[in-house]
């Protein structure tokens, strides 16, 4: 999406509101990864973030005719996703709220070497690497909805904090200010829990057996292990350069992001396949 000029992307909005299918599929695709990635930070599982994600893109299609080029088309579909990923209220965490006093009192408290062998014959240090992403994952949740948004923007979208104001409706410096106060609370809770990528006590490897007892990890369901990697420059439509707020970068490195699974962009082509295309694009 990021080779197109905004002529280009204006004439592709025109066409797919015309009813040229193409021109949609090509439009979705486009942002499918941006999007989901988005919504899988902001809501802890990937299974949330399918859901979450196909409902953006509906929306995104319902409203494409209102897109006007005053912004990038990139920059118009995250404001659409981070507005209806705020007010998302169907994703588990929504119903079990956390907080860091929660996940720092569960790390020193318990009793994880009371624990069976519980991994079924998956190697441990497999597990441990996916207890590792969706742990700092959903050590996001930790955060109320806005501060997660910006960190997200901030930390692994690396965008412009310009847009990222525009996108959130505050201003630049409010915007800087509060990732920089946001990015230090996340740092330092790494620092003072986390033996992945800071200096407390807590070993993926150690927590494997507690964490799939406690049903937070599956053996057989390994998300993240089996997700495709993918490099974050294809999912920016700004430049590279985010302003130098701080020295933190470096304790951020599990906001790696991923493709969409398959099944979703199954799911996509559907749609796209149904009558119910021509209808949506009538409305």
């Amino acid at each position: 999406m990021n080779k197109r000029t905004n002529e280009e992307l204006q004439a592709l909005v025109d066409k797919a509101t015309s009813g040229d299918k193409k021109a949609l599929e090509t439009l979705i695709v486009g942002v499918q990864d941006i999007v989901f990635n988005l919504s899988l930070r902001m809501l802890g599982t990937f299974a949330d973030a399918e859901d979450a994600t196909q409902d953006i893109l509906l929306k995104m299609i319902t409203h494409l005719s209102s897109f006007r080029g005053d912004s990038s088309f990139t920059t118009w579909v995250f404001r659409i996703a981070a507005n209806h990923l705020k007010n998302y209220k169907k994703h588990m965490f929504a119903h079990y709220p956390l907080s860091f006093e929660y996940y720092g009192n569960d790390i020193e408290n318990e009793k994880v070497q009371d624990v069976p062998d519980l991994t079924q014959n998956v190697e441990k240090d497999i597990l441990a690497e996916e207890l590792k992403m969706s742990c700092t994952n959903v050590m996001l949740q930790c955060l109320d909805m806005e501060s997660r948004c910006i960190f997200i923007l901030g930390t692994m979208f690396k965008i412009d904090s310009r847009i990222a104001g525009d996108i959130l409706e505050m201003t630049p410096e409010a915007y800087r200010q509060r990732l920089s106060r946001i990015r230090k609370k996340m740092a330092g809770f790494l620092s003072e829990y986390c033996g992945e990528y800071g200096n407390g006590k807590c070993k993926c490897k150690d927590r494997v057996n507690y964490a799939i007892e406690s049903h937070r990890l599956n053996p057989l369901q390994l998300d993240y292990m089996t997700a495709t990697e993918i490099p974050i420059q294809t999912m920016i439509d700004v430049k590279n350069a985010m302003e130098d707020i701080d020295d933190l970068s470096q304790d951020f490195s599990f906001c790696k992001p991923y493709q969409a699974p398959e099944r979703m962009k199954h799911l996509l082509q559907e749609f796209l396949d149904s009558t119910q295309l021509s209808i949506i694009q009538k409305s």
